[in-house]
Order: C-alpha cells, then sequence, then structure tokens
C-alpha cells in the first residue's frame, strides 16, 4: 500500500488518539490467549488496544514504525516495551510470543514477507489475533446525512485498494481462520467525531486538510454522538 498514506498518520497522532474509537476488553474473552500471557501488538499506533492487553497479559510488546504514534503510546501505556519496527523485519525474537495482535493495520501490510516473520516471532500454537472496529451493520449511524454523503465522497477519492487478507494468512503456517464479533458503543463529542475525519489517511496525506476539515465540519452539529460499533476478531493458530 502506499508509503503517503500509511505515513500520513505521523501528521495526524493527537487527532488518532482523541477519535478514534477504544476497544471493549471482551474482544481479548474471544481468543485462545490465556492472563498473563507474552504478547505482542503490531502496529500499535497510539495504543488504542495496547492498553487493554496491558490489563490482561503480563508481557506486551508495542511494535510501531512512526515515531509521533510512539511518543503518544508511550504517555498511554507506560508499562508496554516499545520498539520502532515494520511488520516485514520484526525486532522481536524467534519463539518470543504466545500471540501476536494486530488492530485496525493489518491491511496495510498483508503480505507474505510479514506473515512469514509474524510466524517467526510466535511459539507453535501461538495466535495470531487480527481485529478491526467497524459500524455496526443493522444500526444506523447517528451522523447526518449530508456529512456522510460527503465523507464518503472524499474516500473514494483516495480508494484503498482491496486486500485479500485471508488469502495471505492462509498462505502461512497457520491453522484454520476463526470469527467472533463483539458489539460495543462509542460516545463522542463533535470536536472527536472530527479528530476522527482527521486521522483517515485519505484525508490526513491531503494538502487541502485543513479546508476539507472545515467544509465537512460545517455539515456536523454540535451534538453528543452515539456510535454503535461492531469488533470483528479473527484468529489463526501457529502450526
Amino acid at each position: 500500500m502506499s508509503d503517503s498514506l500509511s505515513g500520513s498518520f505521523g501528521g495526524a497522532a493527537e487527532e488518532y488518539e482523541r477519535g478514534r474509537p477504544d476497544w471493549p476488553a471482551a474482544v481479548l474473552d474471544a481468543v485462545p490467549v490465556p492472563a498473563g500471557a507474552d504478547v505482542v501488538d503490531l502496529g500499535a499506533g497510539t495504543g488504542k488496544l495496547t492498553r487493554v492487553l496491558a490489563r490482561r497479559y503480563g508481557r506486551v510488546v508495542a511494535v510501531e514504525p512512526l515515531e509521533e504514534l510512539r511518543q503518544i503510546l508511550a504517555h498511554e501505556v507506560p508499562k508496554a516495551e516499545i520498539v520502532e519496527g515494520r511488520a516485514e523485519s520484526l525486532p522481536l525474537a524467534d519463539a518470543s510470543a504466545e500471540a501476536v495482535f494486530v488492530a485496525q493495520a493489518f491491511h496495510w501490510f498483508a503480505n507474505d514477507e510479514a506473515v512469514a516473520e509474524i510466524a517467526r516471532v510466535l511459539r507453535p500454537g501461538g495466535a495470531l489475533v487480527l481485529l478491526w472496529n467497524g459500524a455496526h451493520p443493522e444500526r444506523p449511524s447517528p451522523l447526518p446525512e449530508p456529512y456522510r454523503e460527503r465523507f464518503d465522497a472524499l474516500r473514494e477519492e483516495a480508494p484503498l485498494p482491496d486486500v485479500a487478507w485471508e488469502e495471505v494468512v492462509a498462505r502461512g503456517p497457520f491453522g484454520p481462520l476463526h470469527t467472533a464479533h463483539v458489539d460495543h458503543e462509542q460516545v463522542s463529542t463533535r470536536a472527536q467525531v472530527l479528530a476522527f475525519a482527521a486521522s483517515q489517511s485519505w484525508i490526513a496525506y491531503r494538502p487541502d486538510r485543513a479546508a476539507v476539515l472545515e467544509e465537512v465540519g460545517a455539515l456536523l452539529p454540535e451534538v453528543e454522538y452515539r456510535f454503535p460499533l461492531r469488533a470483528e476478531v479473527h484468529w489463526a493458530l501457529r502450526a
């Protein structure tokens, strides 16, 4: 995927932390990773999932390539061991983790090289856990229709390529892919909704980012927004 898109998160680190939804602890109940395990959060960002992992597992290593995101991560999750690194070249020892978690990021590095590195770091029987937060498919959005229409139009101006990530995982040394979901809710202010918009790669990379955010902000009333969300959890065990 485009480095300009993935690298744009560095310039929107504060917005990412303010606007992106949290993860419910129940997502960890869905996966066969024992409490107290040694785990990795790959592509940890500002630590949205890392802080949930740190409350359950014994050792959490957070891998994040962007310095701006690592700074916030270190402040928010002091218990985690934070390292600079990329999925294709992990600065971690062989068979050093019982699970590798990837939250909202696997589409950026869904390739055979990254999967081979993840498998190298995992112990036999360890879990690769992929998570995505998204809108609940059966409940309406609280956002006004004009805002949603403009937001969708902006996303189509810089479309992300489709990634057949399931096929990439299947080519690696893993067993069957399992899936679960956890419904939850995120309550946001207007400012947090706009921060979420600003944190999107296809807005953050734009040279007219400020003007675009002003435009969509004019479509967003100053009210409380309750977002019905569904966290998708996928995992496979290393052979």
